[in-house]
C-alpha cells in the first residue's frame, strides 16, 4: 500500500523506478528535497554524497537540519532507511576518481563551480544539475532546459563561462530560475530551494520512466525543452 498512489500514476513503468540507481551530489537545501521526493516515489537505490555537518543557518531550508553539528549524510541515512551514503568532499579530485558508470541518473545539487564543471565533464549524458536557487522567492519561475539555453541566472552564466573555458562541448539538463535575485546577500527561501529539489526529482523520474537519454549527451527531452524555451523567448521578444 505504501506506493499504491505511485503505481496508479506510473502503471507498469513503476518497476523502472524501483530498479533505477540514482546518485545525488549534495544534500542541502536542494538535494535533501530531491532525496525525499525520489524516496517517496519508489526509487530504492539512492546514493547521497556530502561532506558537511548541519549548522544552525541550515534550519530554514534543509531536511534533517534540526541535528546541528551532525554529519548530513549520517542523519539522512537514518531518516531514509536503505539509502547509501558517502561522506566526502566533492572536489575535482574526487570527481575524477569516482565511477559514475553504474548510475542511471546523476543529480548535481552542489554549489561549487569547479566541482560542477568537473561533474559535467565526467557524466553529462546522465546529468541533471541545479543552478542558482538562493535569493529568490517565487518557485513558479523555475524552468528546465539545456545548460546552454539558461538565461537570467547569474550562477548559470558563470557555469556556462567555465564550461566554455574548459572546452566542454556537450550538454546536460539544468534546473534554473530567471527570477531577479531579491538580495545581494545569500538569503534563501525553502519555497524555492525545496522546489528546485522537487523539480530535479521530477525530471529524474521522467528520464527513468520514459528512458529518453541517449549517448551523445543531448537527450530528446533536453532538445525538446530547449526548443520550447527558444520559441517562448522569441515570442516574448516579439511582443515587446
Amino acid at each position: 500500500m505504501r506506493y499504491d498512489r505511485c503505481k496508479k500514476l506510473f502503471g507498469d513503468s513503476f518497476a523502472k523506478l524501483q530498479n533505477a540507481k540514482v546518485l545525488i551530489l549534495g544534500v542541502g537545501g536542494v538535494g535533501s528535497f530531491a532525496l525525499d521526493c525520489l524516496y517517496r516515489s519508489g526509487v530504492k537505490d539512492i546514493t547521497i554524497v556530502d561532506f558537511d555537518r548541519y549548522e544552525e543557518s541550515n534550519q530554514n531550508r534543509q531536511i534533517g537540519s534540526e541535528n546541528i553539528g551532525e554529519i548530513k549524510v549520517d542523519i539522512l541515512a537514518k531518516l531514509y532507511p536503505g539509502i547509501k551514503k558517502i561522506h566526502t568532499r566533492i572536489d575535482n579530485e574526487w570527481v575524477e576518481n569516482f565511477d559514475f558508470e553504474e548510475y542511471d541518473v546523476v543529480l548535481d545539487c552542489i554549489d561549487d563551480v569547479q566541482a560542477k564543471v568537473a561533474v559535467a565533464k565526467k557524466c553529462a549524458h546522465k546529468l541533471i544539475a541545479s543552478m542558482g536557487s538562493a535569493r529568490r522567492v517565487d518557485p513558479t519561475h523555475i524552468q528546465s532546459t539545456s545548460i546552454w539555453k539558461t538565461y537570467g541566472d547569474p550562477f548559470a552564466k558563470k557555469i556556462r563561462y567555465e564550461l566554455k573555458r574548459n572546452g566542454f562541448d556537450k550538454d546536460f539538463l539544468a534546473i534554473f530560475s530567471p527570477e531577479q535575485p531579491k538580495s545581494q546577500d545569500k538569503g534563501s527561501f525553502v519555497g524555492v530551494t525545496g522546489s528546485f529539489g522537487l523539480a530535479i526529482c521530477a525530471k529524474a523520474i521522467e528520464w527513468i520512466v520514459d528512458e529518453k537519454r541517449c549517448s551523445n549527451s543531448n537527450t530528446p527531452l533536453q532538445r525538446r525543452e530547449g526548443n520550447q524555451r527558444d520559441t517562448t523567448k522569441s515570442q516574448s521578444q516579439k511582443t515587446k
